[in-house]
């Protein structure tokens, strides 16, 4: 499958850096595929064309958190950092559906980042608004209650009429608790009737009184 920087955002590159980057190879990823692990040597930067990459970090007891998720037109932190001071990977990734993505090299990486100011901008802006998700985040985790982050996400979730197709750990992870702790206050709303769970699946069956508590912050 070919690719056109152009259509992903980068413009006004030089001749000979469009058909460089044109000419790299179009990775399609099926869901829960393993892009980097905690440890690893940052190799490339990451264009993701479609799909998305959800990035954890995980504790020694074995319990994760969702630092974030990487769509099109976004960048992964973890990525950029690493390729600008040498860190290796602190946290893990994998793909959170079927994903195409471009994965510059660092050679070709540094050299736009010397000689290009479009792909400079593109990268320290994609860079800015992921500090700002992950500074929300810590202000989440460190302030707000956890009743309030599993309302707060299982509404953001629930995009369409049907239940949020999702496991008690998967939600745990995204709101960076323990499950045991998820699996306690689903149990206490669906006793209220606020929501219905079965292996898997969470229905939203009163989304008021959950946006009343996410909104209880």
């Amino acid at each position: 499958m070919e690719w056109s920087p152009t259509k992903a955002g980068l413009h006004g590159l030089a001749p000979q850096d469009a058909q460089a980057l044109s000419q790299l190879k179009v990775l399609s990823l099926p869901q829960g595929a393993v892009l980097f692990q905690p440890g690893q040597p940052v190799a490339g930067y990451a264009i993701i064309l479609s799909g998305q990459v959800d990035v954890t970090l995980s504790a020694a007891s074995g319990r994760e958190i969702l630092l974030y998720s990487v769509v099109p037109g976004q960048s992964c932190i973890q990525t950029t950092m690493g390729l600008l001071g040498e860190a290796s990977y602190s946290a893990g990734a994998q793909t959170a559906c079927p994903t195409q993505l471009v994965m510059v090299p660092r050679p070709l990486f540094t050299r736009l980042m010397d000689s290009t100011p479009s792909f400079r901008t593109m990268v320290f802006s994609a860079f800015a608004g992921r500090m700002g998700t992950m500074m929300e985040l810590l202000e989440k985790v460190a302030f707000a209650r956890v009743e309030c982050r599993i309302a707060e996400r299982l509404l953001a979730l629930a995009t369409g009429p049907g239940p949020v197709q999702l496991t008690q750990s998967e939600l745990a992870a995204q709101v960076g608790t323990a499950r045991e702790v998820v699996s306690r206050r689903l149990e206490n709303w669906a006793q209220r009737g606020l929501v219905r769970t079965a292996r898997g699946q969470i229905e939203l069956c009163n989304r008021p009184a959950l946006q009343a508590i996410a909104d209880a912050i």
